[in-house]
């Protein structure tokens, strides 16, 4: 399904650099780019996927703007299944952006968000769950979530997905022989073995659902709070954990008034640090204002890292503190270099001074939020969105209530409703049936240019 126009864009961020890429897709791909270049060197001779170097011109003046690599891909062998133009010019502002605006002066239209990877999709390079991958490829922050990405990327969820459709128009296959069978003859399948079927293929749903919640964390990161009383070293080991002074350091209690946030990986994996206001009840105005903000951190935290320095005994407030955070909870004893092992209570010793104890720390976050995804298989395939998500739960749900109902001597007529539906919620996983609705909800979060 090509597209009847043409659009362009920057496809490397806007700033100061040595390289920045302009890219073109469409029909007029071609033609625009053999106006813009010198008569020697007309975009129908170049080579395909060779870079070329020639002089852009201003379609206006003549004017040179920019010597520049040019490479063609002609459809459909190109990402967008068109004609693509990538023309890689000198870094920086000015020169891209007027790279940009002779293309449109010549016909192309700036490209929307995502609107490459758009058209890829609707062209037929890729399916729904492979362009989701783009995204969450170019988002990551962490090698764990760019690794399931790019598995994704290569058809590891796709595939997985076709194959349970699959199954499961087998089981509508062998439901209608059940159907059609003369009633006087035994049919090949017994209802109660189609209802086992189907509870197989429930099974085979609910372990790739399996993998949704540990998706979404590699997405977004594990919401990871350093709680405390104050002065109890979360804002140097916070900063220890970055690898960086972000958060303000002093012997003076209650210097953190505000939760700080970074995204760091560790041993390969997000988390989103909140360093926050240290927890006491004789605290003043501005740092009581700073407590609160701790605490709603605190009510959706998938971590807490609970410091106390390493002489300082856990309390009995402490303790119930623990027992009412919402996910795990590890006890940091920091400051480490001050206090010997004997000395040092219950938990983990880590100083942020000497780094002691931060392997270990890294360690235990990884096993009690990631545990499940670092047992998973490399090369099965994790679910990485909420869209992905719904939609498996909508298939499982009436797979299962299809069995169910079979179960409960529902006509077999009535029951194949929920194989309809779930065979539905599949093909929309895989985009074979789409909506503007969903298309504009997968790519507007997509960078312009990709």
């Amino acid at each position: 399904m090509l597209q009847p126009d043409t659009i362009v864009a920057r496809a490397t961020p806007p700033g100061v650099g040595a390289v920045a890429v302009v890219r073109l897709s469409g029909p007029d791909a071609l033609e625009i780019l053999e106006r813009l270049t010198d008569d020697r060197a007309g975009a129908r001779s170049f080579d395909d996927r060779k870079a070329t170097l020639c002089t852009v011109r201003s379609p206006d003046t003549s004017e040179a703007i920019d010597q520049c690599l040019v490479t063609v891909f002609r459809g459909p062998a190109s990402y967008t299944g068109e004609d693509v133009v990538e023309i890689s010019t000198h870094g920086g502002y000015l020169i891209p952006a007027r790279v940009v605006a002779a293309c449109t002066v010549l016909g192309a239209r700036p490209a929307a968000p995502g609107e490459f990877t758009q058209r890829s999709f609707l062209n037929g390079k890729l399916d729904l769950t492979q362009a989701e991958a783009v995204g969450e490829l170019i988002r990551a922050k962490a090698p764990r979530t760019a690794q399931a990405a790019l598995h994704q990327l290569d058809r590891g969820l796709g595939q997985r997905i076709s194959g349970l459709r699959e199954a499961l128009v087998t089981l509508q296959a062998h439901l209608v022989q059940h159907l059609d069978f003369p009633e006087e003859d035994e049919a090949p399948l017994s209802l109660s073995q189609v209802a086992g079927e189907a509870r197989m293929l429930a099974s085979g749903l609910t372990r790739l659902m399996d993998t949704a919640p540990g998706g979404e964390l590699l997405r977004e990161g594990a919401l990871t709070v350093l709680a405390g009383p104050p002065n109890s070293g979360k804002s140097s080991l916070f900063n220890a954990l970055i690898g960086t002074d972000r958060a303000i350091v002093t012997e003076e209690a209650g210097t953190t008034r505000d939760a700080l946030e970074a995204t760091v990986s560790v041993d390969g994996f997000p988390f989103r640090l909140v360093d926050t206001a240290g927890l006491r009840d004789d605290a003043g105005r501005i740092e009581t204002l700073g407590i609160e903000v701790a605490r709603r951190y605190l009510a959706e935290a998938d971590l807490v890292l609970f410091c106390r320095e390493g002489t300082d005994p856990l309390k009995e407030g402490d303790r119930d503190f623990l027992r009412g955070v919402r996910g795990p909870a590890l006890t940091i004893r920091t400051k480490a270099d001050l206090a010997s092992s004997a000395e040092s209570g219950e938990g983990i010793r880590v100083s942020a001074l000497t780094g002691e104890g931060l392997p270990a720390l890294r360690a235990a976050m990884v096993s009690l939020v990631f545990d499940g995804v670092v047992n998973h298989r490399e090369d099965a395939p994790v679910l990485t969105s909420a869209r992905q998500a719904g939609l498996l739960a909508t298939a499982l749900e009436e797979v299962e209530g299809f069995a169910a109902a079979l179960e409960a001597s529902v006509p077999a007529e009535m029951a194949s409703a929920h194989l309809k539906a779930a065979e539905t919620s599949l093909e929309e996983v895989l985009g074979l049936i789409t909506s503007e609705e969903i298309l504009d909800r997968v790519f507007r979060e997509f960078c312009i240019g990709k």
